[in-house]
């Protein structure tokens, strides 16, 4: 049996204790519709077995998350005519999380779709992201 959290939004909806819109399902992933959708088709695909974030959940699940929201980035290609597709994550609250469950959202995106993204990207500073890279290799 998966490890599940009591209190969890998520594990309750994989456990079918809450209501929600399935569009598909496999032995380690649930893809169901976003109730608050940024767009027309918008789903989050979840992990059935419960891990907080991204830094916490089995590699083996993330890859499970990885092809299940691939299958459907397709289907909204194919079947409601998107233009195409955000896959978003978010992990921590100051990153805009939520519900402390892993979950991938996938956003059809159409042509003349209202949303946009929370940034507007432009150049930053070479010596800064220089900087930042060297940190990330462990370098001083």
């Amino acid at each position: 049996m998966a490890a599940t959290d009591p209190d969890c939004l998520f594990c309750k909806i994989v456990a079918g204790e809450i209501p929600s819109t399935v569009v598909a399902s496999d032995e380690q992933t649930v893809t169901f519709m976003d109730i608050n959708p940024a767009t027309r088709g918008h789903a989050l695909v979840v992990p059935r077995t419960h891990a907080a974030d991204v830094l916490a959940i089995d590699p083996d699940d993330l890859a499970a998350v990885a092809r299940a929201g691939r299958q459907q980035a397709r289907r909204v290609m194919e079947r409601l005519g998107a233009d195409g597709v955000n896959l978003l994550n978010s992990c921590g609250a100051d990153a805009w999380q939520t519900v402390f469950h892993f979950h991938l959202h996938v956003i059809p995106r159409y042509r003349d779709d209202p949303l946009r993204l929370p940034w507007d990207p432009a150049p930053g500073d070479p010596e800064e992201i220089a900087g930042a890279a060297g940190q990330l290799r462990g370098e001083a």
